[in-house]
């Protein structure tokens, strides 16, 4: 898999090394998921000092390409990006047949999906969530914070505040809400559906973000803020979600007229 370095290059030995498996992972010899050679192989293979491997692969797990594993060792980063269809993420097919939007996409990709990190809790809402909820500042939401995992990785962050007076007395309060997820129970309170408005910026993780997410130095992240509207153009949820930039593709159909 992996040449003889060239002793009389100019090049610094651990960008050559880099190199080398950075060629390999491009190439398929090293695929997605697969771990890569340990440290003593590589520097057995290159009769090289520790120091100079580790550095070799700290420039692979900066670019992306590589991400180490507590106790495991260092992997090929995985990258299946979920295509996120906004015309269709929210379809109400979806929550009849029992599933909310994060487990209809990862369906859709072979991918098994999950939630941890669960709270539910009731807050004073930021400035930003009263005026998007259409409440008077501070007023008491409900907020779900979960993370999302695909394949066992996480890759998403979310909070949902949503007003105590739809919330309370539901399973909107529990950590399970059942099927169809927070959309569905809403709509069992009363409140059909019927518009979704999506803000979507990118930015660099905060320090808390990358260690939730797992993100390698330099991957960024997009924050989507949603505010969901039923058929009286009430203000139902707002949803804050961060992103991880390699692990989702943003896909929306718009009209021409």
């Amino acid at each position: 898999m992996i040449n003889d370095i060239d002793p009389n290059s100019d090049r610094a030995v651990f960008r050559q090394i880099a190199d080398q498996l950075r060629q390999a992972i491009e190439s398929g010899r090293l695929r997605e998921g697969e771990k890569l050679p340990s440290e003593a192989e590589l520097i057995e293979h290159y009769g090289v000092a520790r120091m100079t491997v580790r550095q070799a692969i700290q420039e692979l797990r900066n670019e992306g390409l590589a991400v180490a594993e507590h106790g495991r060792g260092v992997f090929v980063r995985r990258r299946p990006p979920v295509k996120r269809l906004a015309s269709d993420r929210f379809a109400r097919r979806h929550r009849k047949d029992g599933k909310a939007a994060f487990l209809a996409e990862s369906e859709a990709v072979g991918a098994t999906s999950a939630v941890d990190m669960l709270s539910v809790s009731e807050v004073r809402a930021s400035e930003e969530i009263s005026e998007r909820l259409g409440i008077s500042p501070d007023e008491v939401v409900v907020a779900r914070s979960r993370r999302y995992l695909r394949d066992g990785h996480p890759v998403e962050l979310a909070t949902s505040y949503v007003p105590v007076g739809i919330a309370r007395g539901t399973r909107i309060m529990e950590p399970n809400t059942g099927p169809g997820g927070i959309y569905a129970r809403i709509e069992d309170q009363g409140h059909t559906l019927e518009r979704y408005v999506e803000d979507v910026s990118t930015r660099m993780p905060t320090r808390e973000e990358a260690k939730q997410l797992n993100l390698t130095s330099g991957t960024p992240v997009f924050r989507l803020v949603r505010t969901a509207y039923d058929i009286d153009g009430m203000a139902v949820e707002v949803c804050d979600t961060i992103m991880s930039g390699d692990a989702f593709l943003l896909s929306y159909e718009l009209p021409a007229h």
